[in-house]
């Protein structure tokens, strides 16, 4: 499992997505298929499955899908977030109401199955890489929503987190530089308003531009869509004073070549912004009883 230390998604944020997504899709009249088709007191037992290959991500919002709609549901995860799966193994095993498991089955999958998508993509792009010392980043091209989940996701498939939004680093671009009357105004004018623990990143597109911010001391450069010679070129330039960032247009073909030029870190919005969700199955694996209402 290449997937580093994990940590608990905060639960608050669990328990608000979960609930909005069954409010939407419950309405107010609820399951009624369900309702009107499995007795209230039935019980299954059901697996969910892998049908492709992948890594799973996104496992505590799927148990609490099933606890929100039945609280004692059992939930056994056989595989967990960050592990690779091969189609047909088992990623949990829940058995309980089966109404319950029947109205959070959609919820549950599909919060599991972007998240491990997204997952999934991101070890590609890590392995890919295997053998150079670039890690692979996310951005903040997330979910409305989701933004929290996402980037757990990405962590699951060995990747790394990119500033988490607005508030927590500076990463000055180029309508900021438009905007503020060039580059050295821009980054100064950071510095002056930053905290001394808030990190400064510059967005540049020319070497040029490179040996301007070079000469203001900043934490990071963003080598926006160049090309693998000028990435190696400005990787010399900056010399190890500060970490380096490739980005734009980066894709699973390219994405060796560009880690080869020497640069620290590559970040890839398609990891969240175009991933395919990973194909998963809930099936019952028992009949429920009936013990009131007959098909």
């Amino acid at each position: 499992m290449i997937a580093r230390h994990l940590p608990a998604l905060p639960q608050n944020l669990v328990d608000a997505a979960i609930r909005d997504a069954l409010d939407e899709d419950l309405g107010l009249a609820g399951d009624i298929t369900t309702n009107a088709t499995v007795s209230a007191n039935a019980t299954a037992n059901a697996v969910i499955a892998a049908r492709k290959p992948g890594i799973v991500a996104g496992l505590a919002l799927a148990e609490a899908a099933f606890r929100a709609v039945g609280p004692e549901t059992d939930f056994t995860i056989e595989t967990g977030d960050g592990e690779a799966v091969k189609p047909g193994a088992v990623i949990a095993r829940i058995s309980g109401n089966a109404r319950a498991l029947l109205t959070a089955e959609r919820v549950a999958l599909n919060f599991l199955g972007r998240l491990s998508g997204i997952a999934t993509l991101t070890r590609q792009y890590v392995d890919r890489v295997a053998g150079t010392h670039a890690k692979i980043v996310d951005t903040r091209k997330t979910t409305p929503g989701l933004r929290a989940f996402e980037k757990y996701a990405v962590r699951c498939g060995g990747g790394f987190n990119h500033r988490v939004g607005l508030f927590d680093a500076v990463l000055i671009k180029d309508n900021h530089i438009v905007a503020a009357g060039g580059v050295a105004s821009a980054i100064r004018a950071a510095k002056s308003a930053a905290g001394h623990m808030t990190k400064i990143e510059v967005e540049v597109d020319t070497l040029a531009q490179l040996e301007v911010v070079m000469r203001e001391n900043v934490d990071c450069v963003l080598l926006d869509n160049m090309t693998p010679a000028d990435l190696a070129k400005a990787v010399a330039i900056v010399g190890g004073c500060c970490l380096t960032e490739a980005s734009g247009g980066v894709n699973l073909e390219t994405v060796k070549e560009v880690a080869q030029t020497g640069v620290d870190l590559i970040s890839v919005g398609a990891l969240t912004h175009s991933v395919s969700v990973l194909d998963l199955g809930l099936d019952f694996i028992a009949r429920p009883k009936q013990t009131a209402i007959e098909a």
